[in-house]
C-alpha cells in the first residue's frame, strides 16, 4: 500500500492532448519514470487490467527514450490536487520536443510542431538545450543534429 502519492513522469500522446491541448485521441498514459519505481504498474493498470477495463485508459511504460539532462527540474504537475494518491507530471515544452527527436515519426513531428507553435518557442533555446543537455548523451549525434535542424526549419516556416 502506498503511503506517499505515486508520481508518474508522463510523455507521449497523453501529455500533448491533456496538458498541451492537441486535439487528438489517446487511450494510454505513457510514462517514463515512476516514483516509487518498485510497483508493477503494468499489472495494476496496464492493458487488460481491471483498471484499464473500467476506465478505458491504460498505463504504458516507455523504456527507451531520451530526455534532456535535468528535465525533472522542469516538470509541471498536470492535475494538481485532483487525485489523492497520484501525481502526473509533464515535461516542459522544449523537453517534450527533444524527447521525440530520436523516434522522429510523423506523429512525433506533428506533436512537436504543435507545441512549438502554441507556446511560441524560440528555436535558439531549443537548439541550446539540445546541445547542452541531450546531444552529449546520444549515440548518433549527426543523425539527431540533422533531424533537429530539419524540425526547426519546419517549425519556423509554419509560423
Amino acid at each position: 500500500m502506498l503511503t506517499e502519492p505515486l508520481e508518474l513522469h508522463c510523455i507521449g500522446g497523453f501529455v500533448v492532448c491533456y496538458f498541451y491541448g492537441q486535439p487528438r485521441p489517446t487511450g494510454d498514459i505513457d510514462y517514463y519514470t515512476a516514483v516509487p519505481a518498485n510497483l508493477n504498474l503494468i499489472e495494476v493498470a496496464g492493458e487488460g487490467s481491471p483498471l484499464a477495463k473500467k476506465y478505458k485508459i491504460r498505463l504504458h511504460h516507455v523504456a527507451v527514450m531520451n530526455l534532456p539532462e535535468n528535465y525533472e527540474t522542469r516538470l509541471t504537475e498536470m492535475f494538481p490536487r485532483m487525485f489523492k494518491k497520484l501525481r502526473l507530471y509533464a515535461p516542459a515544452p522544449y523537453d517534450y520536443i527533444l524527447s521525440k527527436l530520436e523516434r522522429n515519426t510523423s506523429k512525433d513531428r506533428d506533436d512537436a510542431a504543435y507545441i512549438f507553435k502554441k507556446h511560441k518557442l524560440d528555436p535558439q533555446i531549443l537548439r541550446a538545450r539540445y546541445e547542452k543537455e541531450l546531444r552529449p548523451y546520444l549515440a548518433n549525434e549527426n543523425r539527431h543534429d540533422t533531424t533537429l535542424k530539419l524540425w526547426i526549419e519546419i517549425f519556423v516556416s509554419a509560423r
